[in-house]
């Protein structure tokens, strides 16, 4: 057995396990916050929002780039070169919480775009501020576990890649306008 074999047995592994500790209760909580990733909407809207004003205009344009950088290289670079298959279509007794996905498995965009944004708005906007957008990306990155469309492989990567994407935009400094 290859590494990729026991990567894909781990992986499977973990998610049974989340599976197992699904609570009829708390699936309502987890699908309304894997919406808030989907197609990186909720980071666009608050990219769009910081930008409306002086005093963050920056950190808005930082975010916008992050989500550019990482949506280029999770969705247009690694999506198609891995071509991974979901979770939900080759592990048996996986339930989808879900609808079907549209597209490759490896990495999650919803875990790049969260990183990638919560980075580039950190030391941006208020220390209390980052940390919510911290736990709120790594909320979104888990929801992808909980209801069943990633393997922690997936997110992990969406994770580094969205880390990467942040780091470099928040390094970016606009150009200033001439006065």
């Amino acid at each position: 057995m290859n590494i990729l074999d026991y990567l894909w047995q781990f992986d499977s592994a973990i998610l049974l396990w989340i599976q197992s500790l699904r609570q009829e209760w708390m699936n309502p909580f987890w699908k309304g916050v894997t919406f808030l990733g989907d197609a990186g909407w909720f980071w666009i809207v608050l990219a769009l929002l910081l930008l409306c004003f002086r005093g963050t205009r920056k950190a808005g344009m930082a975010a916008f780039l992050a989500l550019a950088v990482g949506a280029l290289i999770t969705n247009m670079i690694l999506k198609p070169m891995f071509v991974r298959t979901r979770p939900y279509e080759v592990i048996d007794g996986l339930i989808l919480l879900v609808e079907k996905q549209r597209d490759y498995s490896f990495p999650s965009g919803h875990s790049c775009a969260s990183f990638a944004a919560a980075t580039a708005l950190w030391g941006r906007l208020s220390h209390r501020t980052g940390i919510i957008l911290w736990v709120l990306a790594g909320l979104i990155a888990f929801s992808r576990l909980y209801v069943g469309v990633h393997y922690p492989s997936d997110v992990l990567g969406g994770i580094a890649i969205g880390v990467f994407a942040g780091c470099l935009a928040h390094r970016f400094k606009p150009l200033s306008s001439p006065a």
